[in-house]
């Protein structure tokens, strides 16, 4: 089993590029969903949400508001740190279910949003950054997802930076160009990763263009 990190900013094109991925293949193991799952109506995890913030972060049918909470948690870094503290656990738990459940040759895709701000490229084989200007982010988060501008600039700074997420890649696919190239880039890192899987000293990278972490030779 190969077990990859996938990590990028909001708004990068994360989501693209791990669809991508599953359809050469990959076996997805996605943070944000699982997030989801574990603050679900009748969950302890929303107990422990409500119980922290108040009833105010409820929507009228029981479930969390999450563009609500969003508001209050990216715009305090300890209250983002509190919320971190009840979902993340919740969410680690969940996700070793999984890769537990996937085929031993497999190549386990973990898509995590947060995994440089929580220091977890340790975890996995080698990590794949999906990078994009602040620029392109902010106008996808504005543009496609309808989010206001201080919200978007908002969540975006509450995150690593570009630099500190390019430090900690294997692998960075640059997602500041069209569908098509995209797809030719994710082709050739796929069977990258098939190699790697099949060839376990391969795995911390070689050299190869586009592998290896930054300052080694062939670095992105």
């Amino acid at each position: 089993m190969l077990k990859v990190g996938l990590t990028g900013g909001i708004g990068a094109g994360k989501s693209e590029v791990s669809r991508l991925l599953v359809e050469r293949g990959a076996v997805l193991i996605d943070a944000d969903r699982i997030a989801r799952e574990v603050v679900a109506p009748g969950t302890p995890g929303l107990a422990a949400v409500v119980e922290a913030f108040g009833d105010g972060v409820l929507a009228a049918d029981g479930s969390l508001d999450r563009p609500g909470l969003g508001s209050i948690v990216f715009a305090d870094p300890e209250k983002l740190a509190l919320l971190n503290s009840i979902v993340h656990p919740l969410v680690g738990t969940r996700s070793r279910e999984l890769e537990s459940a996937a085929a031993e040759d497999a190549v386990v895709i973990h898509d995590v949003p947060l995994l440089t701000e929580n220091g977890l490229a340790p975890l996995y084989d080698l990590v794949i950054v999906v990078d994009a200007s602040p620029e392109t982010q902010l106008d996808r988060l504005v543009g496609l997802r309808g989010t206001t501008e201080e919200d978007a600039r908002a969540r975006m700074a509450a995150q690593a930076t570009r630099e500190q997420r390019r430090k900690i890649a294997d692998i960075v696919i640059d997602n500041d160009v069209p569908l098509e190239a995209l797809r030719e880039r994710v082709a050739e890192v796929w069977d990258d990763l098939l190699r790697r899987a099949r060839d376990p000293r391969a795995a911390s990278g070689d050299g190869r263009p586009g592998v290896g972490r930054p300052g080694d030779a062939g670095a992105e």
